[in-house]
């Protein structure tokens, strides 16, 4: 990498609190910059305090009554409407404010390559991939990644892809795109058959003068570390090299680990090191090296959301750490502190084995059924043959 990589980081961000003992619990962020810290990833690195995002551009995705709606909903008691107040959308205080900051930093982030400053940028704080135009879903009121991607389509981007590794549908990124042929959207997820929001199906295309570019690869739950990478190898980059992006955008969540207690897919930390070194290598090789990875989900707040996007941070800042490296003693006893019941793991590996078998056409696992509907479904529409492994 040439150019220094932008870290996106403010404690602002832990404003974004949904309250009580709700799963996107902010204490996931903090621990990570923590760890990241204490392990020498961020030394030397100027951390960017974003401004939050101003109405104009939250706009490029959303409906102004929608931004009205989030503003007021704080004073409007139960009955607020547009996913607002719900067990998933509990209003809090500060929300806009809070939201619009998180937007902030992910358009600070694709300033930075948008202005040449950087190549790489990486917003943790971000990847709330499921708010739609109007409502909020999925624990997300604002969608950054769509904002974000919006902005830089308007400042010397034609072309971008989008990829999704969170274990749900990457669903409302891909419905503000979905008639846009200059976005690719990818979203790499577990089956809408046994999982919220029960979208993303291979089906799901693009609509009129954009087929091809909604591309959904649903993994069947319990799948792993070998079984996702498999099936990543055997779609992603295919056709990626064929919609040639000038800018890569990743929305990294990690609750596709075997611990996360809201999903069923297996991955561990491993897996996790592997998909962000996958993507940098993407980057480098399609998008000219230009990369912008967001954060998402997890909800194994202590034992895996650190550990796994401290491995992405490294990742987009070209210092890969040894996976066998010891968590920093300090860490460790702030985070037990945090839960003195929670057994704490000592180091930056599960010891998984991420090897795999390339995909050749088999059909032998659901995974690689799965592999097969995404290709057929989508690699015509590239030129691409679906049945010859070598595309």
């Amino acid at each position: 990498m040439g150019k220094a990589a932008a870290v996106v980081w403010d404690e602002s961000f832990l404003g974004y609190d949904l309250g009580g003992d709700h799963p996107l619990n902010p204490v996931r962020l903090d621990l990570t910059v923590r760890l990241a810290s204490a392990l020498g990833v961020l030394d030397g690195v100027d951390l960017i305090s974003p401004d939050p995002a101003p109405d104009r551009e939250i706009e490029r995705v959303h409906e102004p009554s929608y931004l009205n709606a989030v503003r007021a909903a704080p004073m409007a008691g139960w009955d607020v409407g547009h996913g607002l107040g719900t067990p998933d959308n509990p209003v809090f205080t500060r929300m806009h404010e809070a939201s619009s900051l998180v937007v902030g930093g992910s358009l600070a982030a694709a300033r930075r390559i948008a202005s040449g400053e950087a190549d790489r940028a990486v917003n943790i704080a971000g990847g709330l991939h499921h708010a739609m135009r109007d409502h909020a879903a999925g624990f997300c009121v604002y969608n950054d990644c769509a904002v974000a991607i919006s902005w830089l389509l308007d400042n010397g981007f034609d072309r971008i892809a989008y990829v999704d590794t969170d274990v749900h549908h990457g669903d409302g990124v891909q419905a503000a795109f979905y008639d846009d042929p200059r976005v690719l959207t990818v979203s790499l997820h577990q089956s809408p058959l046994t999982l919220w929001p029960g979208t993303g199906r291979p089906a799901e295309l693009g609509g009129r003068g954009a087929e091809g570019t909604s591309v959904n690869l649903a993994l069947p739950a319990g799948s792993h570390d070998r079984t996702w990478l498999r099936a990543f190898h055997a779609t992603v980059p295919a056709l990626l090299r064929a919609f040639r992006p000038q800018l890569l955008v990743t929305q990294c969540g990690v609750d596709t680990h075997r611990e996360d207690p809201l999903a069923d897919l297996s991955l561990t930390v491993d897996g996790h090191r592997a998909i962000y070194r996958r993507l940098r290598d993407l980057a480098d090789e399609v998008a000219g090296g230009k990369w912008l990875a967001l954060g998402g989900g997890g909800y194994e707040l202590l034992r895996v959301v650190p550990r796994s996007w401290t491995h992405l941070l490294a990742t987009v800042l070209d210092r890969d750490l040894d996976p066998n490296a010891p968590l920093p003693a300090d860490w460790i006893s702030h985070a037990a502190a945090l839960a003195p019941d929670r057994p704490l793991p000592t180091s930056m590996t599960d010891e998984a084995d991420t090897d795999f078998q390339p995909w050749g056409g088999e059909l032998d696992t659901p995974a690689d059924l799965a592999v097969r509907d995404t290709r057929r479904a989508l690699f015509p529409l590239h030129g691409l043959d679906p049945d010859d492994p070598r595309d």
